[in-house]
């Protein structure tokens, strides 16, 4: 009985396997079968895709020094749920939100979750100083900062939520733009009680809530492993390899240059939303309103790699990493980081600031070498001093050389000069008397005469150069009232007054036209255009009452110190006008360093028409400010040395009131035709000549120890 029930066994167990032989043989060989197609389409689709990192390219200034690159980096991070134990707002919030239900058991829950927590907060705190060599202080400043961050992120939305129609949106025309200071004033007129906002704060979860957040950097291998071993049981803590954005000036240059920032703005999402590889991902990030990060957005940002991989996990196919592209600025990051340092250390006035403006162009070329808006920023904190810096009421992170609009006062001048000579309607000889006593009702008085009581006819016959030379009110006031407002308007638009200058690479302008660095286009009119200036056409009139005030600067005539210092390069060009450059696009130009590249202006340049009698006119005023005794600038440049350097300075001094603005500008000049022009604003300054103009004549300097004007021979390309 035995055996036979052993034969069946072995019977059956050959004929099962004869059968899974069959069928794997069926499986393996029968050509197109069943079971093929089956698996084939299985394995389709259980593909697995791995994407890459992108790899942002990098900014270089003119001499290819390193502006901003990628780095890779170790940060330990800290999760929010952990940091916000120290934030005493959100303690209040939760025991508020607690004491709502009534249940005192509850309430005692929390209270104890909460000191349970804030004890091992505390011990990571103390790990950290310890491993940073810091004060437990530091450690809690930063935890602060991150804390400051979400809450008013969370405020934020409590705001949105509490008054989604909020005119603030309509004023600012999007949301993201609104000042958080303003949406908070709003939020607590509509709710007034402050522990009611607490609870809503206290209560409203925003996605920035369960994210980890970098805490410091751990430089080295060793700080890496001795994290590890200290926080392997903190669920808390983290080591996080990421892609760091570097800015090896850090604040030198950051409003040109721009930063970048998580990519979660609807306009960022759009950029890429129909390519797979280039789109935003959750933690990608981006360049963030303004500066060439922002503008170049489309040249920097790389496209991901990807690895297709199949049920077997082997590699089916594989999309290399395409590096983001380099862009060049113009600017000289050393001769700007000297400009800065040098405005930060000087002895001003106390009513001097808080901004100040210097703009340095090299005028054959029309390459913007230095654009330096004062006070700035750190680019490696921006991203998380945001907050802070955005409701600073300095308003570091607006770019005054472009995108304020100042009153230019005095050194308009040379336009207007310009203007009435080509229109005849003066003579460069012909004088307009600037007395010894008060201008008539509604006319302008001669800043010589506010000052002195005195008027230009005691010191030189008043005729157009010595106007200039004397920046007389009276002459300039009295000349614009003589040219027909059309006139006046198109000469000053001409120059680059009143519209906007395209900054952009030439492939943004092409592809992306609406990407620019954001600019104010100023004021050549009697209103404020409701519209961006593309045409003369389109600008508002200018009525006649107004010119007497443009004729010195004032009135409703605004503009940035970037249309001034452009202007005066147009004048050194011998009344050739191109618009300014901000990227270097020619590589096969630049790259001969033995040659000068910019010797030949572009074929962009428009000739404005000038006359050589006109311009030597204007010149012979704009230099005798700075070389002749009664010139404004004359004292501060008397002996500045420039003649040893062969370099010769044609400038115009100015100053405003309601705002009060110092101002300087002009261009310098060697002996083989290399020149600079330069613009210098001083809010709050008194007097261009003392205010201003020293600030200019040390820049200068600094532009003939870097080569631009006045040596012996012509500076590289770079």
């Amino acid at each position: 009985m035995y055996s036979k029930r052993i034969k069946i066994f072995i019977i059956l167990s050959i004929l099962l396997l004869t059968f899974c032989m069959l069928r794997l043989i069926q499986m393996q060989l029968v050509k197109n079968s069943f079971y093929q197609k089956q698996i084939t389409k299985l394995k389709k689709e259980r593909w697995q895709y791995k994407q890459l990192k992108t790899v942002r390219g990098v900014i270089f200034d003119r001499k290819r020094k390193i502006l901003a690159e990628d780095e890779p980096q170790f940060n330990l991070h800290i999760a929010y749920q952990l940091s916000s134990l120290l934030d005493e707002r959100l303690i209040k919030a939760k025991m508020l939100n607690a004491a709502a239900k009534n249940d005192t058991s509850f309430a005692d829950d929390i209270k104890e979750k909460i000191n349970n927590k804030q004890m091992q907060l505390n011990r990571v705190i103390n790990k950290c100083a310890k491993l940073k060599n810091a004060a437990p202080s530091e450690i809690k400043k930063r935890i602060q900062q991150i804390n400051d961050h979400i809450w008013n992120l969370r405020s934020f939305q409590v705001w949105r939520k509490q008054i989604p129609d909020s005119e603030l949106i309509r004023k600012y025309k999007n949301i993201i733009s609104v000042p958080l200071n303003e949406a908070m004033r709003e939020l607590e007129s509509k709710i007034p009680d402050p522990q009611n906002r607490l609870k809503l704060i206290g209560a409203i979860e925003i996605t920035e809530m369960f994210q980890t957040w970098p805490l410091f950097e751990l430089k080295n291998d060793d700080d890496i492993l001795t994290a590890q071993l200290e926080f392997m049981n903190t669920d808390s803590i983290q080591i996080v390899p990421e892609a760091h954005r570097n800015y090896p000036y850090k604040s030198v240059a950051a409003q040109t240059i721009g930063w970048v920032g998580p990519a979660t703005q609807k306009e960022d999402k759009k950029l890429f939303e129909n390519d797979r590889l280039l789109k935003y991902l959750d933690d990608d990030i981006c360049g963030r309103e303004d500066g060439a990060e922002y503008v170049c957005e489309p040249l920097l940002r790389g496209r991901r790699g990807e690895k297709i991989y199949d049920i077997d996990r082997k590699l089916v196919n594989k999309v290399e990493t395409q590096l983001g592209g380099d862009v060049i600025l113009t600017i000289d990051i050393e001769l700007q980081k000297r400009i800065e340092n040098y405005i930060k250390k000087y002895n001003h006035e106390p009513y001097c600031g808080p901004g100040f403006v210097a703009v340095v162009m090299q005028v054959s070329s029309g390459h913007i070498l230095a654009l330096v808006s004062l006070p700035s920023f750190d680019l490696n904190t921006t991203r998380y001093d945001y907050d802070q810096l955005v409701n600073d009421p300095n308003k570091p992170l607006i770019n005054r050389a472009i995108n304020k609009r100042y009153p230019p006062g005095s050194v308009t001048k040379p336009i207007i000069l310009i203007t009435g000579l080509q229109s005849n309607k003066i003579s460069p000889n012909e004088i307009i008397s600037c007395p010894a006593k008060p201008a008539p009702r509604g006319w302008p008085n001669c800043w010589i005469y506010n000052s002195y009581k005195i008027g230009h006819d005691a010191s030189w016959p008043n005729y157009a150069r010595n106007a200039i030379k004397g920046s007389c009110n009276i002459y300039f006031s009295r000349l614009a009232d003589r040219i027909k407002p059309e006139t006046l308007q198109k000469w000053l638009f001409n120059f680059g007054y009143g519209n906007k200058f395209n900054l952009a690479p030439e492939k943004i302008q092409k592809n992306w036209p609406d990407r620019n660095f954001r600019q104010t286009q100023g004021v050549i009119s009697s209103s404020i255009p409701g519209k961006q200036i593309s045409k003369f056409e389109d600008l508002p009139p200018l009525s006649k009452q107004e010119r007497r005030w443009f004729g010195i600067g004032q009135g409703n005539l605004r503009a940035n110190p970037l249309q001034v210092a452009n202007a005066m390069a147009a004048i050194a060009r011998d009344g050739l006008y191109k618009k300014p450059e901000l990227f270097i696009t020619d590589e096969s130009v630049e790259d001969k360093k033995s040659e000068q590249n910019t010797k030949t202006p572009k074929p962009e340049s428009i000739d404005l028409g000038i006359s050589p009698e006109t311009l030597k006119v204007v010149r012979d005023g704009m230099h005798a400010v700075v070389s002749e005794s009664g010139g404004t600038a004359y004292k501060t440049f008397a002996h500045s040395g420039f003649q040893q350097e062969n370099v010769k300075v044609y400038g115009k001094t100015g100053s405003t009131e309601a705002p009060n603005i110092a101002w300087f500008a002009g261009y310098a000049q060697d002996n083989i035709a290399k020149s600079i022009s330069i613009a210098v604003a001083v809010e709050g300054g008194q007097h261009g000549s003392s205010d201003a103009a020293p600030l200019a004549r040390d820049i200068i300097q600094f532009c003939i120890d870097a080569g631009y004007i006045g040596k012996l021979t012509p500076p590289s390309a770079n």
